[in-house]
């Protein structure tokens, strides 16, 4: 047997020792695993990899696709212009374009120490909650910041002050593992600067936030609210400290509260709205669903700025532009897995289940008959995340509620396409405000319900390590 088989072998017989005695031991890979997403898996592992319609598109619906992605890629323009297609930008904004923050429609990152903007991550603002903001509370989930809402917007146009400067800086944080070794953490620190409208409320909560990947969207959309919920109750039954919970969430179009699965909190209920919050908040866009200028009361100038509105009151994004831009970000497919049956990723994989991670990241589900697209119904996929709310420990928190979620909370992010996110986005920075530059200091992050795996993979000596990041990165 060649030497690298004898170790990985050797390595199995060791897990198969000390595993509990629940855990599935992972001898080959499972029939269809490397499919992700099912029959909407595509092929492509380069830089493009996450740029790509549903291999199960019909060319004719991939023309509406690729509509979709222009009107996601090119930049929005001051009101007002003769693009009318694209006017409206602002008053105040994050950024002019959907892809300046999901880059090759990947991960966004913090802002570097030179960086003008922050462009890719955004803060959050709110302060705290009070029975006088009850009907707030219910349709927004937070109170927003008085004078600079509830995004700090960091970017405006010509004769409108932007709210600010956003910077981060870095404490170190050693971690040692039970070997011996060390890995150095970076806690951030969030810097809010040169405020435009004066002083913020004494008691505002900031959350800094980075895009996620735009992968796989429309078929966590299609999962299926009663396997959601069936985990919840699961989980709550085993009584072994993961006790994931879902958010309730506000639907603007039906007008009730309903089950929250998109965001870092799980903060909007469907992909439309959240492209809907998104065009609102990221360029001060207005649409049907939101058709108003994102300007508080005390941002006189930005309410006084031309808009792209039209003639008869018709929002800058107009709903054929929101259909297009909706189809696009529900077809976007998910990579296929790579090498799901070398020794090293199986190991990995064992390891994976060993610490318990499969708990909060569920591996598997299958999409609604009756989901939104028929090309996402019926679909056996394997996101690795539960949807649902986790206490991630007072390392992670940001101290700010959200609906249901507390200061604590995070939805479980799917774990499908992380290993390529050094060839699209040219980083390995993760979790939610971008703090881990890699997988393995993202694990180490992880506190509250999952502390128990965090000390298991503590636990794990360097040849364990590097088989449960070679299982991470075939995902």
């Amino acid at each position: 047997m060649p030497p690298s088989l004898l170790r990985w072998s050797t390595l199995f017989m060791a897990l198969s020792l000390s595993a509990c005695d629940d855990a599935p031991r992972f001898t080959q890979a499972e029939p269809g695993e490397a499919r992700s997403g099912g029959e909407a898996t595509v092929r492509k592992s380069d830089q493009n990899a996450f740029s790509m319609p549903s291999a199960n598109l019909s060319p004719t619906r991939r023309l509406d696709f690729s509509v979709g992605n222009s009107f996601f890629r090119s930049p929005w323009v001051i009101a007002p212009s003769t693009t009318t297609a694209r006017d409206g930008l602002g008053p105040l904004f994050n950024t002019n374009g959907c892809q300046n923050c999901h880059i090759k429609d990947g991960r966004g990152h913090p802002p570097t120490p030179d960086s003008d903007n922050a462009v890719s991550m955004l803060v959050r603002l709110s302060i705290p909650n009070e029975p006088a903001y009850a009907k707030i509370i219910e349709q927004l989930g937070i109170v927003p910041e008085p004078v600079y809402g509830g995004q700090f917007q960091d970017m405006a146009v010509p004769g409108v002050a932007p709210e600010g400067k956003v910077r981060v800086e870095y404490e170190p944080l050693t971690v040692r593992f039970k070997d011996g070794s060390e890995v150095e953490l970076r806690k951030p620190k969030l810097q809010i600067t040169q405020l435009g409208y004066g002083p913020m409320h004494p008691d505002t909560r900031f959350s800094a936030r980075v895009a996620p990947p735009m992968i796989g969207l429309g078929l966590l959309e299609a999962i299926p609210e009663a396997a959601i919920l069936a985990n919840a109750q699961a989980q709550a039954k085993a009584g072994n400290g993961i006790a994931g919970r879902p958010n309730r969430v506000w639907d603007d179009a039906q007008q009730k509260t309903v089950l929250g699965r998109f965001g870092w909190k799980a903060g909007q209920p469907n992909l439309n709205q959240q492209n809907v919050h998104a065009f609102s908040g990221d360029m001060g866009l207005t649409t049907s669903l939101r058709p108003f200028d994102d300007c508080t009361d005390a941002q006189t100038a930005c309410k006084q700025a031309p808009n792209g509105n039209g003639p008869d009151g018709e929002p800058e994004v107009s709903d054929n532009i929101l259909r297009l831009v909706l189809f696009y970000s529900r077809n976007l497919g998910v990579p296929a897995r790579r090498d799901v049956g070398s020794p090293q990723v199986l190991a990995g994989k064992n390891l994976f289940y060993q610490a318990g991670c499969q708990s909060c990241h569920t591996p598997r589900f299958t999409t609604a008959a009756d989901a939104a697209e028929p090309e996402l119904a019926n679909q056996v996929i394997r996101p690795y995340s539960d949807l649902l709310l986790h206490d991630m420990g007072e390392g992670l928190a940001d101290n700010r509620s959200e609906f249901q979620a507390g200061g604590r909370d995070w939805r479980t992010p799917p774990l499908w396409g992380i290993g390529l996110t050094q060839t699209v986005s040219g980083h390995t920075q993760f979790l939610h405000d971008g703090r881990a530059r890699n997988l393995l200091e993202a694990v180490l992050w992880h506190g509250g319900e999952a502390r128990a795996a965090q000390q298991q993979v503590l636990s794990f000596n360097a040849e364990q390590r590097a088989a449960l990041l070679a299982f991470l990165n075939s995902l």
